[in-house]
């Protein structure tokens, strides 16, 4: 968790504590429901007097805000590796319908509109998947910047948002149904373009980087 150990100093007084099951005072509350990401526990915590060891201090004091910060190029880099991935996963999964689906004696992928949007999906998430390798290398060799991360996860989860919701309506009301992998994508994809940091921080982040 993130404590502020020093509050006079703001972003320059927070620490990093470990706390462990157990400790006095650490309660769990209620799990949360979530839109979508239903396996992934998310629920309250409380702190009432909790008292933690000065040995479960991560890192250096009153240097949390710099501890967390030097890892946000790699997290939002993996954000949005997954976020390729699941495009990936979701237009193929669409793919196949459009070849098997019929409508009016024909595949639906067989008409020009149909044709058009997929074509345009797999560009898209083509691409996608070349910046994002390109950020995986540089990552490997040292070399990735704050903005390059901030790039890969805004453009990449706002394009697995976009590649969800068109092929929810290429589904048609089977789209709409739960039992359907299309639905359950659309609904973990949501969260994408929030958590890691949102789109509108990526693109200011990439805006100081251009020195506006």
């Amino acid at each position: 968790m993130v404590a502020k150990t020093d509050p006079q100093r703001g972003a320059h007084g927070v620490s990093l504590l470990a706390v462990e099951r157990g400790t006095p005072g650490f309660t769990r509350g209620r799990r949360l429901e979530k839109v979508g990401l239903k396996a992934n526990d998310t629920a309250e915590l409380f702190f009432d007097d909790c008292r933690v060891p000065a040995d479960n201090l991560v890192g250096t004091e009153n240097e949390g805000f710099y501890h967390l910060t030097a890892n946000l190029p790699r997290e939002r880099l993996s954000i949005a590796v997954v976020a390729v991935a699941a495009a990936e996963r979701i237009l193929a999964t669409t793919l196949e319908y459009a070849r098997t689906r019929e409508a009016f004696g024909r595949p639906i992928g067989s008409f020009q509109h149909n044709r058009f949007l997929l074509a345009e999906l797999d560009t898209e998430v083509t691409i996608a998947r070349t910046f994002v390798n390109h950020c995986v290398l540089e990552y490997n060799a040292g070399r990735l910047t704050v903005a390059d991360a901030a790039k890969a996860k805004w453009w990449t989860t706002e394009l697995q948002t976009r590649v969800a919701d068109r092929c929810v309506q290429l589904h048609g009301g089977y789209g709409y149904m739960l039992e359907y992998p299309v639905t359950r994508a659309w609904l973990d994809s949501r969260v994408q373009t929030i958590y890691g940091g949102t789109t509108e921080i990526m693109k200011e982040s990439i805006g100081r980087s251009l020195g506006l």
